[in-house]
């Protein structure tokens, strides 16, 4: 049975009733957060980061004040930053760290003692934080520092916003795409052009890629797919103009990185994550003082700069008052003529790239795009992606939708994939997990994707198992990646029983591996029974599991494996935290990356070591039954993963688990560690 169209105005209605709903979640933990957690604690679990200090400060895009801070080296960590969850983009608050008998008092206070800001910058030495309007100078931050982070409000605003306009528009206001997307009408029947009616860019594109573009070039409407450099090209030599979004600023900086040798006219709006030249190069931030336009915000820019050092050097109240009285002057006069120069850029820019919700910023306001492209689509809420969307007439969506969906705190997450779950979903029983990647496809079958088969990342035997249980066993390895090992890389690495095998299983089957619930100081530190809402209370660890993930990092390492091309995941914040902060995995091989499955998504690694931790009389697994997560967590690895988990506890989980643990004791190569040696050694 179809599935039956939607009602925008009812559909605006219920996502608007779920936004507040999740909002009201996700503020309420932070608050509850902030005033019954240490800032330890919340280090642990990757909300903040502490013992910092302020290096430099200068005026950032929009005359806001930028703070540059630094870890404190009287703490020793060599000026590094531990692992920490705050990302670009994030909003955050800064102030004074709280000492240990201070903290309720802090905490009562916080929100006199610091500000408010966004993350600009983030590297292993400390990050960069714009502060709020008028924020910084007058606010007398200094000494010990932390930075904690916060709901983003501004997210929620432009989803309300745009659902909000959805659901006061008639009928007749709704472009063709929008009526397609809720089922009011079906997509145009694709013919696809034939191979004499594209001349490719990339010669080195395989025949999945090709007949991808090809497919998203000849639908008029909608299409899927991952092969988005070649689309973009395509859609630019057609003389379109394109707006490419993507629900984080990691997404949508790796396609600017990816067009930037292209040499094409492109914008990205917003403040990139990484600060590769190339990428910098088309930011609106570094536009803004290099282009041409930018002349006219330089001098206003000086003065401003100048002022700002000038209220470090005085201590009278009255001069500060009236400098601060002329910066704000300044900042009225530089915000005008900075929006002159970005309308100018903006307006001159062919390519526009923004994350979802930066799309619904002043800078692209009344501009008009014949091509929407979403990327990562399957990672972002419904609401998010109509934010560029009500104004659109052609939309192509790329991502996998058997991989994690946005995070979710007011709605537990379902241990049935999308591609089972969306067989009995209708608008009645919708979710903010239900992304429109997946509604889409319920909606309107697989007449609207085109599926890339050849994958280039994974060694085939570490591609087998989720092509069979995930794909439908059709991925093939392409065969520069079929074969390649550790033993392979570019620099020289021992042939050992470690580095020759790309996969293996470390079976603590047995009992002897038991995990544990997140130690007492998810309380807050005190020892006592941890609070409602703390940060780990509800997650688990896996001490001697840990000593495995070390021990075998530490054997790839001795072979010659080099430290930045490990990661090590873990679905569990504890077992993370546990690690990081307890084992010093960090410390002791600088340059491995620690990191939750959910966070690694779209990331990959030469090795990767996956540590399940669950391991019970119970035989209980919890979240680790969701297929999209093992997913992620099966398909990061280039040469070589090593899953490590009891498979007794593991395999009762599901049908999916089972069969994985299955694959593992017949496929990979198969070890049972001795706790005993291992804690000896």
């Amino acid at each position: 049975m179809a599935p039956k169209p939607l009602n925008p105005s009812t559909f605006a209605d219920s996502q608007l009733t779920l936004l507040a709903t999740e909002q009201a979640a996700e503020t309420s933990s932070t608050a509850t957060l902030l005033s019954s957690t240490s800032p330890t604690t919340l280090a642990r679990a990757g909300l903040a980061i502490t013992n910092l200090v302020i290096s430099s400060q200068r005026t950032g895009l929009g005359g806001k004040t930028v703070l540059e801070l630094e870890q404190d080296h009287a703490i020793g960590n060599d000026g590094v930053v531990g692992e920490h969850g705050v990302r670009v983009g994030d909003i955050v608050r800064v102030g004074e760290q709280p000492k240990g008998g201070e903290r309720k008092k802090e905490k009562a206070t916080m929100e006199n003692r610091g500000c408010e800001g966004v993350v600009v910058r983030v590297n292993n030495k400390g990050l960069q934080v714009a502060l709020g309007e008028g924020k910084g100078e007058e606010d007398g931050l200094g000494g010990r520092l932390w930075v904690v982070k916060l709901a983003n409000d501004v997210t929620y605003k432009r989803m309300n916003q745009t659902m909000e306009r959805l659901k006061k528009m008639e009928e007749k206001e709704y472009t063709t795409l929008a009526r397609i997307l809720f089922g009011l009408d079906t997509p145009t029947p694709v013919q696809q052009a034939s191979e004499d009616d594209v001349k490719f860019f990339d010669e080195t594109l395989d025949n999945s890629q090709r007949d991808a573009v090809k497919f998203a070039l000849a639908s008029r409407e909608t299409g899927k797919t991952y092969t988005l450099i070649e689309l973009i090209l395509q859609l630019l030599h057609r003389k379109m103009r394109i707006l490419v979004c993507g629900p984080s600023n990691i997404s949508v900086d790796n396609i600017v990185e990816r067009l930037a040798p292209h040499k094409i006219p492109i914008l990205r709006l917003g403040h990139p994550a990484r600060l590769l030249p190339s990428v910098l190069n088309h930011s609106l931030e570094v536009l803004t003082q290099t282009s041409e336009a930018a002349s006219i915000v330089k001098d206003v820019r000086k003065e401003m700069d100048a002022k700002q050092a000038s209220i470090k050097k005085t201590r009278n109240g009255r001069e500060r008052r009236a400098i601060y009285t002329d910066m704000k002057d300044l900042r009225k006069e530089y915000r005008e003529r900075e929006k002159q120069c970005v309308s100018t850029l903006v307006g001159g820019s062919k390519v526009v790239l923004a994350t979802l919700h930066g799309a619904g910023g002043y800078q692209l306001r009344n501009e008009e795009f014949d091509v929407v492209i979403i990327d990562e689509a399957s990672q972002a809420l419904e609401a998010q992606c109509w934010i560029p969307l009500l104004v659109a007439k052609k939309l192509v969506l790329a991502g996998d939708h058997l991989q994690l969906p946005p995070t979710v705190k007011s709605t537990p997450s379902k241990a049935k994939p999308e591609k089972d779950k969306s067989k009995s979903e209708s608008k009645d029983t919708l979710t903010l997990e239900t992304t429109l990647f997946s509604r889409l496809l319920t909606l309107h079958g697989p007449s609207i994707k085109h599926m890339l088969t050849t994958q280039y990342r994974m060694h085939e035997k570490i591609m087998r198992f989720p092509s069979d249980a995930m794909y439908d066993s059709a991925l093939i390895a392409a065969p520069s990646v079929a074969g390649r090992l550790l033993t392979t890389l570019l620099y020289p690495v021992e042939d050992t029983d470690d580095t020759r095998e790309p996969l293996i299983f470390c079976d603590t089957q047995g009992g002897d591996f038991p995990e544990s619930a997140a130690s007492d100081e998810a309380s807050g530190g005190d020892g006592k029974t941890p609070t409602k809402g703390s940060l780990l209370n509800d997650s688990k660890s896996n001490p001697s599991e840990a000593l495995l993930v070390k021990a075998h990092v530490s054997a790839l390492i001795a072979a010659g494996v080099h430290a930045e091309d490990i990661a090590v995941i873990t679905p569990y914040n504890a077992q993370l935290s546990y690690l990081s902060h307890d084992l010093g995995l960090k410390e002791q091989f600088p340059g491995i990356e620690l990191g939750s499955v959910d966070g690694f998504q779209g990331r990959e690694k030469e090795a990767v070591v996956v540590s399940l931790v669950r391991s019970n009389e119970a035989k209980e697994v919890g979240f680790l039954a969701e297929e999209r997560r093992l997913n992620v967590a099966m398909t990061r690895p280039k040469r070589q993963l090593c899953a490590i988990g009891d498979s007794e506890t593991v395999g009762k989980g599901s049908e999916f688990l089972k069969k994985w643990m299955e694959h593992l004791e017949g496929e990979a190569d198969l070890r049972y560690p001795n706790v005993a040696d291992l804690q000896e050694s």
